[in-house]
């Protein structure tokens, strides 16, 4: 009897644990940890910087912004890393249930590659231009770079291929002459002779200095989960300021997760990333208007007022965490 009575003591104790929390998901857009800044997140994780802040986080791992959309808005994930033009546009028809609170990744190095045979990007008029989809951010991206040139657009086939490294071997294959790609994407290919730089991550940055892509969550998220978001922006962010800081430290975190890509290639890329760490969040309120204010220029706005900027991004995590943490800047870090 007395047995029987523990027994069903210790199972009522048992029932009356809280139930463990389920994991933070990250919905990222790789399959597998990029050659580009927005590799912090990924190896924020790896590197235990989750673990510090105290947050559980899976990555959930989907083929471009619509589909890191969708898993968002079906309760697939916690946060997503998209594109800031597919935030904007579900916006502008009616999500009021989405805000941006970060960008692990708001300056992508990007460069434009061409055949070896085309010497200049002015001698695009008339090829073919790999893009991810038409109106994903690499085009839109390209197109500002490619005018900025003064390369007539119209006078060019946009194809649409999918992923960088889709586009990338397109390129060599000839299917296609040019494409835009990350300096990360490029090194993968830049021995092949067939291949060469039309315009580098330093020119196109000059000519598209615009955040792109940002971290989202939904409101529901903030009300219920806002001390595991607020843990995830500083993990990453105190992840990149480690990077930025210490490039090497990049170099090993990215050596253990991508053993395949030679350190020398690494080191580069390290080198080239420097400046481009979202030391300090990624986002600010001039920056999203600016950005919205170029995307709302495109076609795919015409006629669409812009959203007020609190109808799509909350920045009070971000400065939540940056009270507790500091700004970079007092830290000595580099940032753009």
């Amino acid at each position: 009897m007395l047995k029987r009575l523990l027994s069903a003591t210790a199972l009522a104790a048992l029932v009356a644990l809280p139930a463990a929390a389920a994991p933070f998901r990250l919905v990222v857009t790789d399959l597998e940890v990029p050659l580009v800044p927005n590799s912090v997140m990924e190896l924020a994780e790896q590197e235990g910087y989750f673990d510090r802040a105290g947050v559980e986080v899976e990555f959930v791992r989907v083929q471009q912004t619509p589909l890191a959309m969708a898993a968002l808005r079906a309760g697939e994930g916690e946060m997503a890393n998209v594109a800031l033009e597919a935030l904007l546009q579900a916006t502008a028809q009616g999500a009021t249930d989405l805000r941006g609170v970060m960008s692990p990744n708001r300056s992508l190095p990007f460069l434009i590659a061409g055949r070896g045979d085309i010497d200049a990007v002015a001698d695009l008029a008339g090829k073919r231009f790999g893009i991810g989809r038409i109106g994903s951010v690499d085009h839109l991206l390209s197109t500002k770079v490619l005018a900025a040139a003064g390369v007539d657009t119209s006078k060019i086939e946009f194809v649409a291929l999918g992923q960088p490294q889709a586009r990338a071997q397109a390129l060599l294959a000839g299917q296609i002459d040019a494409t835009t790609m990350s300096i990360g994407t490029y090194t993968a290919i830049d021995d092949d002779p067939a291949v060469s730089v039309l315009v580098g991550v330093d020119a196109y940055y000059r000519a598209a200095p615009i955040l792109s892509k940002l971290n989202i969550v939904r409101t529901d998220t903030l009300a219920e989960r806002g001390e595991e978001v607020e843990a995830v922006i500083e993990a990453i962010t105190l992840a990149s300021r480690d990077f930025a800081a210490h490039p090497d430290h990049w170099v090993a975190a990215m050596h253990r997760a991508r053993p395949d890509v030679p350190e020398a290639d690494l080191r580069l890329l390290a080198d080239a990333f420097a400046g481009t760490w979202s030391t300090d969040g990624g986002i600010s309120a001039s920056e999203l208007e600016e950005a919205q204010a170029w995307l709302h220029e495109s076609e795919d706005f015409a006629g669409i007022a812009p959203a007020p900027l609190d109808a799509w991004a909350d920045l009070a995590p971000l400065e939540q965490v940056l009270a507790r943490i500091g700004p970079a800047e007092a830290a000595g870090v580099p940032t753009r």
